[in-house]
């Protein structure tokens, strides 16, 4: 029998419960800690969802000697320190999306886990969803021919006033890093990094991004480029918190294209086309889907890795760096920014 790999998870918020029950269906992961700022949010919590450790500081549970990966979940804000305080006492991390606020902080945690020798990976788990990890496979051999797009839709209309996280700018509010990251990390799992980056925005009250559009320009050149994309390509996507879309993505190349439906980021099929053929390729999957990066990240630990293939740092940090330069074409600022 193999050691369960022990998780304790930094909030106590929707995501966290989400995350904690996608991980009872992964045979080898063990829940041991959950920890919050405060000793009642920490310990209803742990009652609700059968943790046997609360915590009432970040602290107590980076001094846990038994948890061996820590869940960083919580506001946008919340991601840096508390990621960077696990990584500094040794513990593994896998954090939630957008890994952190702004590039920079990215940058600080991808350095304190090299200083460290531990694992870090951003939870993106679109790029470890069946689904996708099958259209790379497809892409990669060729079955659309060369990537000329990505087309990808995030959005939906809620009905939230100004104290909704969405719209705080204190939270890290607005529809790009919410929502708008995952047609990023889509466009630069198939794209690479773009060469040039144009964005408009529609601004919300409170001065975030209710809506932004962006286009993305990719040149030959460059050498982190996919082999399976053509010398010229362009990405369009948007993001939305207060107007409905299409979620859907669909990825082109010269000899056919794949489209996602809608949920594109969490996908349980998608349809391969080919002339006036369509395939439609189903890969269910239990639970919410959360539990596949978790599960990519224990695979890592065993394996004595401090990265994930599936979720490097180069591609966490090229998204991260596409969004300040869109925050900065459209007028989006953080207090973090100043720091």
């Amino acid at each position: 029998m193999t050691d369960p790999i022990r998780w304790g998870i930094v909030a106590t918020g929707r995501i966290a419960a989400r995350f904690v029950s996608d991980l009872g269906i992964v045979d080898d992961a063990e829940v041991l800690a959950v920890a919050s700022r405060s000793d009642d949010s920490a310990g209803r919590f742990a009652t609700e969802h059968h943790i046997p450790r609360p915590y009432g500081t970040w602290e107590a549970l980076a001094a846990d000697p038994d948890v061996d990966i820590v869940y960083v979940a919580g506001p946008h804000p919340a991601h840096h320190p508390a990621a960077r305080m696990m990584l500094a006492a040794g513990k593994a991390v896998l954090c939630e999306k957008p890994i952190t606020v702004n590039a920079p902080q990215a940058e600080d945690l991808v350095a304190v886990a090299a200083e460290h020798r531990v694992f870090l990976a951003e939870a993106m788990w679109t790029r470890t969803i069946p689904a996708v990890r099958r259209i790379v496979e497809l892409v990669a051999y060729g079955a659309i021919g060369e990537v000329t797009a990505v087309a990808a839709d995030f959005s939906f209309a809620a009905a939230v006033g100004p104290e909704h996280r969405l719209r705080n700018s204190a939270l890290g509010g607005g529809a790009l890093l919410d929502l708008g990251v995952y047609p990023l990390a889509l466009a630069q799992l198939f794209l690479g990094s773009p060469d040039t980056v144009s964005a408009s925005a529609r601004l919300s009250p409170e001065g975030v991004d209710a809506g932004t559009g962006i286009l993305l320009g990719y040149r030959a050149g460059r050498s982190d480029a996919p082999p399976w994309r053509a010398e010229s390509a362009y990405a369009t996507l948007t993001c939305a918190f207060d107007s409905s879309g299409a979620t859907t993505a669909t990825i082109a190349g010269t000899l056919g294209r794949i489209d996602i439906p809608a949920g594109f980021h969490k996908p349980r099929s998608f349809t391969l086309r080919r002339g006036e053929e369509a395939e439609l390729v189903e890969v269910a999957y239990e639970g919410q889907g959360l539990r596949f990066p978790a599960i990519e990240a224990m695979r890592c630990l065993r394996a004595g890795l401090i990265e994930s293939p599936l979720l490097p740092h180069s591609a966490t940090l090229a998204v991260m760096t596409t969004m300040d330069e869109i925050r900065g074409q459209i007028g989006v600022s953080y207090p973090a920014d100043a720091a």
